[in-house]
């Protein structure tokens, strides 16, 4: 499922989610003047490999520097290709300027940032012996989606769903596009932690941004930005 765009009206300026996206742009124009090997030592210095921290004799045998905290900030910003950057930028647009709307630009960027380090953390209870550098913007998104599914579950996603090759447009509540969303990274990291399975996609590092945007939203939401909330 593709999303193209909500119905619920922006009623301020989204100045973080801006912000937000000109860093991963700068990041990713950073990385396209790369070769595949320095991409590669990129992603191991500025990426999260677990196994880095759970297991630092290891890292330093392996040559990486030591410290490497940097590295739990700056994973959010990295993206693997074209695919992956633009997807989740769109993404972020989508859902992340109503949610800046609720919290404001200060607050809401505490709640991404957090929101990413939360799904981080949970990717690496599940893959704690991981060799394979997590980088990415997705487990800070699946937090502000969390936090949408519970502020707007009335709104409508427009939803682009291909079928082989045909592409259907439909209209969903946003309740049902996100708790499909959910559901599609539960079963698959599920099913990758089952199979022992070393999957290019952190599903957990999803499953948990998600769960802990809807958990950390009451902290963030200033109810007299909420015009457009659920009020159930």
């Amino acid at each position: 499922m593709f999303p193209i765009r909500d119905n619920i009206p922006s009623r301020h300026r989204p100045y973080a989610v801006f912000a937000i996206i000109a860093v991963n742009s700068l990041f990713f124009l950073y990385e396209l003047g790369l070769s595949q090997k320095e991409m590669v030592q990129l992603f191991h210095l500025l990426g999260v490999v677990p196994a880095r921290f759970s297991d630092p004799m290891w890292g330093e045998w392996m040559g990486y520097p030591a410290g490497g905290g940097i590295s739990f900030l700056t994973h959010m910003f990295l993206h693997s290709g074209w695919f992956h950057f633009l997807f989740n930028m769109w993404t972020l647009w989508i859902f992340a300027d109503n949610v800046e709307d609720v919290m404001g630009p200060g607050r809401f960027m505490v709640f991404y940032l957090f929101s990413g380090l939360s799904a981080l953390v949970a990717h690496m209870v599940f893959n704690l012996d991981s060799t394979i550098p997590i980088v990415g913007a997705s487990g800070a998104i699946a937090g502000v989606m969390g936090a949408y599914f519970i502020l707007f579950p009335h709104a409508k996603v427009f939803t682009l769903i291909p079928v082989f090759i045909i592409p259907f447009f439909v209209e969903l509540p946003a309740v049902l596009y996100l708790a499909l969303w959910f559901l599609m990274q539960l079963v698959s990291g599920v099913s990758s932690h089952v199979a022992q399975t070393g999957a290019g996609v952190a599903w957990w590092a999803h499953i948990g941004g998600f769960v802990a945007g809807m958990l950390m939203l009451p902290f963030f939401k200033d109810e007299k930005r909420c015009q457009d909330c659920y009020k159930g």
